[in-house]
């Protein structure tokens, strides 16, 4: 009895013990590398520096990825938020009530690009990866025609209480950034797996139609996943502004690949019904940490892409056939 207990457990988690023993592998491949590297402190406070901005975006894609659907548009989309944050913050004078202006209004261009896409999706009936690919270079043009290519110093925020609250270092040694990173995955784990919104996301993404006979309302479930995406790709537009102090027109430029390679690395279908949140926290901390792992090692940089998409393949591949299993 207690072997087909502990088998049936292994078979119910059997994604995130492959995930998982795919970090420790990882890490144990660095650490042999670069033994004096990843003994020290220094490494992992700088993981947890830099993983957020793309982390918080792959936990809250992972229910747009469950759905079957694609959402590309959010760089853009943090771009386009970061520059309504930077813009309205320096236009209020810079101050702690200029701070929290700033804060609600890229929270809602944020949440209103996200609407945009659900809409386009669910009530024109625009494939989701077309319907984003046109959002993706719409926000992206808007910030360039808005910024003219010039930056937005923000050293005020430094001055501001909400600063240490976003990247101020816990007990001088964590970063702020990565307690919000964990308050996300557990605030996404519990939406997944314990409310019925996530079960509605997972009854969507396995089969519409059924979800539709079941009195699940489809395209509000579609909307609601786009628009939170929409909301914390603004959020972590915050938190990297708040970090570099400063705005440009690139910003958000870089994350469409680490995000949705962490959402894929941790074990959600792309073809919707299946995903697990902590599965991509463990790809989060895959993805975040390869470049300098690679080449800490002694591999050049030019080996980083191909062993992205080696990871990847590999992978997807693997859970492919445990699922198929």
């Amino acid at each position: 009895m207690a072997q087909a207990v502990k088998r049936s457990w292994f078979y119910e988690h059997r994604v995130n013990v492959s995930i998982v023993t795919i970090l420790v592998l990882l890490y144990a491949i660095f650490l042999i590398g670069n033994p004096d590297v990843f003994t020290s402190y220094n490494i992992y406070r700088s993981f947890m520096a830099t993983m957020p901005y793309f982390g918080i975006m792959a936990l809250s894609a992972t229910l747009v990825v469950t759905l079957g659907e694609i959402d590309l548009s959010f760089p853009s989309v943090l771009g386009l938020s970061s520059w309504v944050f930077a813009t309205v913050f320096v236009e209020t004078g810079a101050t702690n009530g200029s701070f929290l202006l700033a804060f609600v209004a890229c929270l809602a261009v944020g949440a209103l690009a996200g609407l945009g896409n659900g809409l386009l999706v669910t009530k024109i009936g625009i494939p989701s990866i077309v319907a984003t690919i046109g959002t993706m270079f719409l926000w992206r043009g808007m910030v360039n025609i808005l910024a003219e290519g010039r930056g937005i110093p923000l050293v005020d925020l430094r001055e501001t209480v909400f600063h240490p609250i976003f990247v101020g270092r816990l007990f001088g040694e964590i970063p702020a950034q990565f307690i919000w990173l964990i308050a996300a995955a557990v605030f996404f784990g519990a939406l997944y797996r314990r409310h019925w919104f996530g079960s509605h996301v997972l009854y969507v993404g396995d089969n519409e139609s059924s979800a539709r006979m079941m009195g699940i309302n489809v395209d509000r479930v579609k909307i609601i996943c786009f628009v939170q995406l929409g909301v914390c790709a603004a959020l972590a537009g915050v938190i990297l502004a708040n970090e570099v102090t400063y705005f440009w027109s690139t910003q958000g430029e870089g994350f469409l690949l680490t995000t949705l390679a962490a959402v894929f690395v941790g074990g959600t279908s792309v073809f919707g019904g299946r995903g697990t949140v902590f599965g991509t926290l463990i790809g989060v901390f895959i993805i975040g940490s390869l470049e300098a792992g690679i080449v800490a090692i002694g591999l050049t940089g030019f080996y980083v892409q191909f062993i992205y998409g080696l990871m990847i393949t590999v992978s997807v591949t693997v859970y492919a056939v445990m699922m198929r299993r």
